[in-house]
């Protein structure tokens, strides 16, 4: 078996894979995604520890709050079938249509090597009685379904995508849910306003008008409105995994990814072992996957919260009904609409992968977005484990010698139209940092965000590029210093202690904590473009 936590992480993520493609229909979207990666992976995490300290192998106290719940492991418990059973048992009840699955690779008569049959016994009882304890912590969380919300017909408000009406809601009661790991409700400052005149909010919908349209519209977007280039397409579609038929959602997309490095990167902390010893211990990976899933699922808890607070447009609304004689009351009697603004604008689209079909604008707020905050939860959270210092907004050296590719580009899945898209070998010489960056510009490059759904940016004549000034960052915009801040959260809390009690209450984040997230991206001095 190996690696007990990496073993039952691939099946974790195959889980999530089948579930957005077998039409059960358990655990999908982003934010249920989030919060079933979550319980499983602190599961397993509660049951490592808490067998490895009744063995002797471990004098960690840092238990997960579940674990308070449970009678102590027996002494000589295995935590490799301790962790079997947490995921086994969290895996059966967050999705029931896969059990039969889970049934062929979970045996409680197999003991790995170098175990008894009473340890490992020992070690299946005590995971499942982990894992119970989760599912039950967790019982309360809100769901994803539209329930009785309605949208407001008001300008600068989300709606459905005009191009899908059919469309429902996603989660507008999920962000009320109690935090799986974070001590503060971290929040944003307000998007900007939309306007029709100068400022952060016309660039931003200059730039989404021109690099997130879609290709049949392009040659209505003249040369020096910075149409998409190929790459910008391909970095776009390269970070999707929008619920998508065969690969899931973007938390999926993100284990994959600390897989990869899980496996190949030499931990710091085992650095006076031998070479060829360095990567990653069994518990070091518990904690490791524990760490950066917390994170994500209190990132969907956190980022639902601010776009149902604040329920902005899409660009797909806003550039369509721009001008303020379009859309939604009070409106203004006018027989020009200016040039910025386009009545017929539609945008690439997030990509409707392995299906025929239209690409779509998500059925939920733009601000901020999921994807950005996901992922800069997921890979800061990652640096931290590694080394990397709290403030630390610079290129890293995680991903050297490494190439990922997305399943969205792997020469077998499929676009909206039926071809099959080619497999493309990505390399990243800024490491984790360069990903936090272009994974919250992918939005985009689809149409499917503002900018500042991501971070502030600014206009310096060559693209979209985050904004370096403290006073602009300090306002806290967007889902990267959203991210950024749930995962120092999380990790500087040593004991990793879930929130059991009501949520705490919404903390806005003033000058105090300016330091924290400021600057988050010195795009000016990174090695790689950004288009």
């Amino acid at each position: 078996m190996g690696d007990a936590i990496l073993y039952w992480n691939d099946i974790a993520l195959e889980a999530n894979r089948v579930s957005h493609s077998n039409g059960a229909g358990e655990q999908t979207g982003p934010t249920l995604s989030a919060r079933a990666l979550g319980i499983i992976h602190l599961a397993m995490y509660d049951a490592y520890i808490g067998a490895a300290k009744a063995s002797g192998q471990a004098t960690d106290t840092h238990y997960l709050n579940p674990a308070k719940f449970v009678p102590a492991a027996k002494a000589g418990a295995s935590p490799e079938t301790a962790i079997a059973a947490a995921a086994y048992t969290t895996l059966c009840d967050l999705f029931p249509s896969q059990k039969a699955f889970f049934d062929l690779i979970y045996d409680e008569s197999y003991a790995p090597v170098g175990v008894t049959a009473a340890a490992a016994k020992d070690g299946y009882a005590f995971g499942k009685t982990v894992g119970k304890a989760m599912l039950k912590e967790r019982m309360g969380d809100p769901g994803a379904a539209s329930l009785k919300y309605k949208p407001k017909y008001e300008r600068g408000k989300h709606r459905q995508d005009p191009d899908n009406p059919a469309q429902s809601f996603h989660g507008p009661e999920y962000g009320t849910a109690k935090l799986f790991a974070s001590k503060v409700r971290h929040t944003l400052a307000p998007p900007p306003q939309p306007s029709t005149g100068a400022g952060e909010y016309r660039r931003a919908l200059r730039q989404v008008r021109g690099k997130g349209i879609a290709p049949e519209l392009m040659g209505t977007v003249s040369p020096e409105g910075r149409r998409r280039t190929e790459n910008e397409t391909i970095i776009g579609v390269y970070w999707g995994y929008d619920g998508a038929l065969g690969l899931g959602t973007p938390p999926r997309l993100y284990n994959q990814i600390v897989r990869l490095v899980a496996e190949n990167t030499d931990n710091p902390a085992n650095a006076a072992k031998p070479a060829g010893q360095r990567r990653n211990t069994l518990a070091q990976n518990a904690r490791l996957f524990a760490l950066v899933n917390a994170a994500m699922a209190d990132a969907g808890i956190l980022a639902w919260e601010v776009k149902y607070r604040d329920e902005f447009w899409r660009p797909v609304v806003g550039i369509r009904e721009h001008h303020t004689s379009m859309g939604a009351p009070p409106t203004t009697g006018s027989d020009d609409i200016g040039d910025d603004g386009d009545p017929g604008w539609l945008p690439l689209g997030a990509p409707f992968t392995n299906q025929l079909g239209k690409n779509f604008t998500p059925p939920f707020p733009a601000y901020p977005s999921g994807h950005a905050t996901f992922g800069a939860a997921a890979f800061h959270m990652t640096r931290r484990f590694y080394g990397i210092a709290a403030n630390n907004r610079q290129a890293d050296t995680l991903f050297n010698n490494l190439t990922f590719v997305s399943e969205e580009l792997n020469g077998q899945n499929r676009d909206n139209k039926g071809a099959v898209r080619p497999r493309h070998v990505r390399a990243f010489p800024g490491g984790l940092w360069q990903m936090i960056v272009e994974n919250g510009l992918s939005r985009v490059y689809l149409g499917v965000h503002w900018s500042f759904d991501a971070f502030a940016v600014t206009n310096d004549n060559s693209g979209i590029v985050p904004d370096v000034d403290k006073k602009v960052i300090g306002k806290h915009i967007g889902g990267v210093p959203l991210g950024i801040l749930i995962a120092n959260d999380i990790f500087d809390d040593s004991k990793l202690v879930a929130a059991s009690a009501a949520p705490a209450p919404v903390v806005t984040e003033a000058a105090a904590l300016e330091e924290e997230i400021a600057p988050v991206v010195e795009a000016s001095r990174l090695p790689w473009p950004l288009g």
